[in-house]
């Protein structure tokens, strides 16, 4: 299985978490580097069924590097203080 986007409900779910971060505090969405590695991590887990850089970057065909793919997870100033325990309520 090839892994080129993702899945339309991820992509909900991701949009619905940066409105609620805006909501908590203004300015504090994800950038859409950060929307778009998101969305390929958790496409990679239900895809792969494992979260494994190396097996993302062969879904990918390329596209997704290990290198980016970690550095991305180290480096980047993603507010997963405010993020893991954030709860998207439907409206």
């Amino acid at each position: 299985m090839l892994m080129n986007a993702p899945a339309t409900f991820i992509q909900s779910y991701i949009d619905d978490l940066n409105n609620a971060l805006n909501q908590l505090k203004p300015g504090a969405a994800l950038t859409r580097i950060q929307a778009a590695w998101l969305g390929a991590c958790l496409t990679g887990i239900l895809l792969m069924n494992s979260v494994c850089w190396a097996k993302f970057e062969r879904a990918s065909l390329g596209d997704c590097k290990v290198a980016a793919l970690s550095w991305v997870f180290r480096k980047a100033s993603i507010p997963w203080d405010w993020l893991l325990p954030l709860k998207i309520m439907e409206t």
